[in-house]
């Protein structure tokens, strides 16, 4: 028996809802009891909560028991252990009830038709222990001893309401308790998953290394525990391969041994086959359960204890790591004649991958002719390039000669990176250097290499190792060596080196041939078209962007890749063809999709973002970069993250949505070096948001100082698409030296273009900068309304009116000035830019004109889905109802509805009410 008291209490890492369950449950503790269990897969956390509830339970008797499988088979050997600290108080029962409770705890048994008086004996011995203080009993894995004690126990938790008592119980996730609320541990959330990993060490494991360790433990604490402890230093810092699953003899392995041990033989051998079969066809298991003598139907009892679900479909497991611990508690011998019955039944044709695999695994030392197998079978045309890649490493570890080995190790390490696996495929690539000396294998490692820097860790260095490589490769794989000289040219303008993009444009040129390939034609195009641009020869630099974008359009067969699509597009956004490049980007993402490309994804992304951009759909370009983010994170592309990041603070701060352009700026955190796009395009959103709050000086200084024009430094190209923005603040100061340099490095790339709204662009620009009140600036204001296209860039077009409406009023014409300044404020209302038509509001009011909100209705103010979860509001609906009715979920109905307050002019639901009451509201809701 424990006295407990509130000391010491240990943090559980995403048990957050539990602990306040068992808070709830003993803090009501003194005005009535009452139960709870806890019930969880093996090393959810279920005997930590006991811990925390022992812990917590201040002023209260502590009664702690387990169920233990040795004692499941005696009758109430869980009760006597749980008992035994209060055993003297049974003096305080009437003699029958007194008389049976020792029979029972002195290993006498109980007779059937005795067992409920038995409970009540029970139930009135621990009231008799609460009477002075209150009583917390805890019995730890329930369902794992013996089932009178179950029974006692779970009749006890139904009846407590008048008791100074809580029971607290803990089970497996299949165990229910009648009358009994449960409360279940599901699986840790990732970021719960690395803290867990990060408490175990005195400093926290490399990024990626966290991430993947993440992966495998499933969101169970017990396999991060056991992970962690079982790693090796270099393992921790990312330098040696990380294990595919939880150590077999941790704690997790040895309760899943355990679990499994209870099990016929028959059911465990079938269990290992439906382990082993990763693709879980029903037809393959049948065939191989034939020929191991056993039936499917031996997982019956597997499928009772709650690991698999056996359906028409196949074989599920409960938990992804449930199938990791099977496979991994199991002997080697067993494992490898499981492997052998499996490869036996699959395929040789059809299924040749999966057969190869399954030889693999079941072989000893090397085997060439089974190495050779599993090569051809990985490189044929690869559906799974993760799987592809495993494949390929065992191939090496097969091979007798070093030469193939290596030849296999680089290709793993390209599928392993293809499949958005950095971390693989940078320690393949370390195990590849220390075992051969080939340079030609070298340099195409070397080429890998330089991408993974540039997509992944630190890409000032990037340069420097593509342009190696290419050198390295250029004698045997000249088209290899001009895509690694393209991704060489990207790396130093990610890094704001373009001073070092005239190397990549002439060594480019030198390994041009007449008759190149479409996609090596691309390739060089593209180059020497950036090459050209960036030196400000924008009459060479047109036809080769432009031959670029059209070559883009002709890909086919093996030439039409995601790589080679993304750089037609990169071509269109710098040629400034933006619906040919958001087309090609578009093509791009879809084609990695559909290939598994994940490597290619988050930059194809980036790409689409862009062009969205430019093409004025804003909220489109928001949507891509959060899904570019989303993949950018998964596969460990630290450096397109950043960007996509960036991307999301411009376009943020472009509505003047200060909140979450910063937010999202701290999100990129000091990683970025000044000078990289990611550095360039917070300075953009902060910039923007300075322009919006009126500090003209800021603004300008933070834009001027996002490349220094001249040196070749900085971020060039990010500071020509910011150059409007840059005007617009130095139109409000006197010495402006900055953005006229930088408006003419605009107007040279606009005037090359073919683009309306570049030109509309740089009008503006000139109009701002011309004398207040001038002829020049009107006439200059009316061309760039007159070049705006109407398909695209409403936006753009709504912030020259603004601006052509300030000017108007300022030069005392403000009759003049209302017309382009209503236009401004009702497209920034429709837009949902509502610090913009804000600004628009204050200069009518300046302009002598009164308004109030925008007379729209809500059909025009609001988009379809905006307007129908709108209707549902106004109709008595909660945001949980609404998200059932629209299969959305309540955080995308909670951003919808505040968007939908902010295009209304309204703060609440009842304002929303009364707007949708009102007929013209409602018959236009209709007919929408």
């Amino acid at each position: 028996m424990v006295t407990a008291s509130r000391v010491q209490i240990t943090v559980l890492r995403g048990r957050d809802d539990q602990c306040r369950a068992v808070r709830s449950l003993l803090d009501g503790v003194t005005d009535g009891g009452g139960a709870l269990l806890l019930h969880g897969e093996p090393g959810s956390g279920r005997t930590a909560l006991l811990t925390y509830a022992h812990r917590y339970a201040e002023n209260c008797v502590v009664l702690a028991g387990a169920g233990l499988p040795a004692e499941a088979t005696l009758p109430y050997a869980g009760l006597q252990r749980l008992l035994d600290p209060v055993r003297d108080r049974t003096a305080d029962l009437p003699e029958p009830q007194r008389h049976l409770l020792r029979r029972a705890l002195d290993g006498e048994g109980c007779p059937p038709d005795r067992r409920l008086a038995l409970s009540v004996a029970v139930l009135g011995l621990l009231g008799a222990a609460a009477r002075e203080r209150p009583l917390l009993v805890t019995m730890d894995d329930l369902d794992r001893g013996d089932g009178q004690t179950a029974q006692v126990l779970a009749f006890v938790a139904r009846r407590l309401r008048h008791l100074p008592m809580a029971v607290l119980l803990t089970a497996d996730v299949t165990a229910t308790v009648d009358g009994v609320a449960t409360c279940r541990l599901g699986p840790l959330s990732e970021r719960d998953s690395v803290a867990v990993l990060a408490d175990r060490l005195p400093e926290p494991p490399a990024e990626p290394v966290a991430a993947t360790l993440a992966v495998i433990g499933g969101g169970n604490p017990q396999a991060l525990v056991d992970l962690a402890d079982a790693l090796s230093p270099g393992q921790w810092r990312g330098e040696e391969l990380l294990p595919a699953t939880p150590p077999a003899d941790g704690a997790l392995g040895r309760a899943y041994r355990a679990r499994l041990d209870r099990l016929p033989p028959d059911t465990r051998r079938m269990l290992l086959l439906a382990a082993l079969d990763e693709p879980n066809e029903p037809a393959t298991l049948a065939r191989a359960a034939d020929a191991a003598g056993v039936v499917v139907e031996a997982l019956a009892p597997a499928e009772v204890a709650g690991l698999v679900r056996v359906e028409p479909g196949g074989v599920t497991f409960r938990q992804p790591l449930v199938r990791a611990m099977v496979a991994a508690s199991a002997p080697l011998a067993q494992r490898r004649q499981a492997h052998r019955l499996l490869a036996g039944v699959l395929d040789a044709d059809a299924q040749r991958l999966r057969r190869a695999m399954h030889l693999a695994a079941a072989t000893a030392g090397t085997d060439a002719a089974l190495a050779d197998e599993l090569e051809r079978a990985a490189v044929g045309v690869p559906t799974d390039w993760a799987m592809a890649s495993t494949a390929l490493c065992r191939a090496a570890e097969l091979s007798d000669r070093p030469r193939d080995a290596a030849g296999r190790l680089l290709t793993a390490a390209r599928y392993a990176w293809t499949a958005g696996q950095p971390t693989e495929a940078r320690l393949l690539l370390d195990r590849l250097r220390a075992t051969c000396a080939d340079p030609a294998v070298a340099g195409h490692a070397d080429l890998l290499r330089g991408e993974l820097e540039l997509r992944c860790d630190a890409a000032s260095g990037a340069a420097s190792t593509l342009l190696a490589a290419a050198g390295t490769v250029a004698t045997t794989d000249r088209a290899l060596a001009v895509q690694a000289l393209a991704r060489a040219g990207e790396a130093v303008c990610f890094a704001g080196d373009q001073y070092r993009y005239a190397e990549v444009g002439r060594r480019a040129a030198e390994l041009r041939r007449p008759h190149d390939p479409p996609a090596v034609e691309l390739t060089s195009s593209l180059v020497a078209g950036v090459a050209a641009t960036l030196r400000g020869d924008h009459e060479r630099a047109g036809p080769a962007l432009r031959r670029a974008v059209v070559l883009g359009g002709r890909l086919n067969g093996s030439e039409l890749t995601p790589t080679a699509l993304a750089c037609a597009a990169a071509a269109g956004l710098v040629v400034a063809v933006d619906g040919a490049a958001h087309r090609l980007a578009e093509r791009a993402v879809g084609l990695a999709r559909e290939r598994g490309e994940l490597s290619m994804l988050s930059r194809a992304l980036e790409l689409r973002a862009v062009a969205e951009y430019w093409l004025g759909r804003h909220e489109a370009a928001a949507e891509t970069s959060r899904d570019g983010l989303r993949v950018a994170r998964a596969t460990g592309q630290v450096n397109c993250a950043n960007v996509h990041l960036g991307m999301l603070a411009v376009l943020a701060a472009v509505r003047a949505d200060r909140e979450t352009s910063l937010r999202r700026i701290r999100e990129i955190g000091e990683a970025p070096t000044p000078g990289s796009r990611p550095h360039a395009l917070a300075g953009w959103a902060r910039a923007v948001l300075d322009l919006a709050d009126g500090r003209h000086a800021e603004a300008a200084t933070r834009l001027a100082s996002l490349a220094r024009l001249g040196t070749g430094r900085g971020q060039v190209l990010v500071q020509v698409m910011a150059t409007p923005y840059l005007v617009e603040a130095a139109a409000h100061l006197a010495h402006r030296p900055a953005a006229t340099a930088a408006l003419a490095v605009f107007d040279r790339w606009a005037s090359s273009t073919a683009s309306p709204l570049r030109r509309a662009l740089s009008a503006r620009c000139h109009a701002l900068l011309a004398p207040r009140g001038s002829g020049e600036a009107e006439r200059e204001f009316r061309t760039a309304l007159r070049l705006h296209p109407t398909e695209a860039g409403t936006f753009e077009r709504a912030r020259t009116e603004l601006l052509f409406g300030q000017e108007l009023r300022r030069s005392r014409r403000p009759r003049d000035a209302r017309e382009y300044l209503h236009q401004a404020r009702e497209t920034f209302t429709l837009l949902g830019a509502s610090r913009w038509a804000e600004q628009a509001t204050a200069e009518l009011r300046a302009a002598g004109e009164s308004v109030g909100p925008p007379d729209l209705p809500a059909a025009r103010l609001l988009t379809g889905q905006q307007l129908r979860i709108a209707q549902l509001v106004a109709e008595g609906a909660t945001n949980r109802e609404i998200a059932a009715r629209m299969f959305l979920s309540t955080r995308t109905v909670d951003h919808h509805l505040r968007n939908v307050f902010h295009r209304l002019g309204i703060r609440s639901r009842t304002e929303l009410v009364r707007a949708f009451a009102t007929d013209r509201h409602v018959g236009l809701a209709s007919d929408r």
